[in-house]
């Protein structure tokens, strides 16, 4: 489908906000009638409220097509964390915006209006976007991670596989740099990389592992540093 068409796109866009909003309301709908003894009105409520949400599946398959998965297993595993990073990036951008724009907007329009509840629940549902926007970021960093894991683990079987065959295994060695030399986990195989840092822990790039502060902690399974030992990488062909 064709995007460029601007007013195309505002209307897609209207219809899965539209959509998802019934979804929402039929749904509280559903518990009203539900705690009014109306048993039949809820179910209607509920199953109309499942239809919305196809709805607005539709509609946001065409806003993003390459979210679209038909077939899972005839992706790689980098088309898999690419989806799924996209994903993520979504959320954490929709998220962004309603903490650091829409609540707080609301939020003094609502007290100029001098609404002090609104006020409160537009605040509070700026701190709950907070939250959840740091919880979307810290996934996708654990995602960029694991994607350096996978590559180790791939590595290491594709050599003992090599050596169960009959071949040679790989001289290994870690750099004697402070600067290059990278740190694995003993626990989960994250490597931290010196040139890249871990900045999400406050680490900034170029930081020699040995510099960090003793209670910095792997951002993947929280081992403490002790348990990180020189990465032996292969030698240079």
């Amino acid at each position: 489908m064709d995007l460029s068409n601007f007013t195309t796109l505002q209307n897609l866009e209207a219809a899965f906000g539209g959509e998802s909003m019934a979804n929402r309301k039929y749904l509280f709908f559903a518990e009203v009638a539900r705690k009014l003894g109306f048993t039949d009105l809820a179910k209607l409520f509920k199953e109309t409220a499942e239809q919305e949400t196809e709805h607005a599946f539709a509609h946001f398959e065409l806003l993003h097509p390459e979210l679209v998965v038909k077939d899972a297993s005839a992706l790689t595993e980098a088309q898999k964390r690419e989806i799924i990073s996209q994903c993520l990036s979504l959320a954490i951008a929709g998220e962004t915006y309603e903490y650091t724009t829409m609540y707080p907007d609301f939020a003094a329009a609502a007290k100029r209006d001098r609404d002090n509840p609104a006020v409160a629940e537009f605040l509070k549902q700026a701190k709950e976007s907070t939250d959840h926007a740091n919880t979307f970021r810290e996934a996708a960093h654990r995602f960029g991670l694991l994607k350096f894991i996978e590559n180790y683990h791939a590595d290491r079987y594709a050599e003992a596989l090599e050596v169960l065959n009959g071949g040679q295994a790989a001289t290994r060695s870690a750099s004697n740099d402070p600067q290059t030399r990278k740190w694995i986990c003993r626990q989960c195989s994250m490597i931290y990389d010196p040139t890249a840092g871990d900045p999400d822990s406050g680490i900034a790039p170029g930081t020699p592992f040995e510099t960090i502060p003793e209670d910095w902690q792997c951002p993947i399974c929280g081992a403490s540093k002790k348990t990180f030992k020189p990465l032996e990488e292969k030698a240079a062909a």
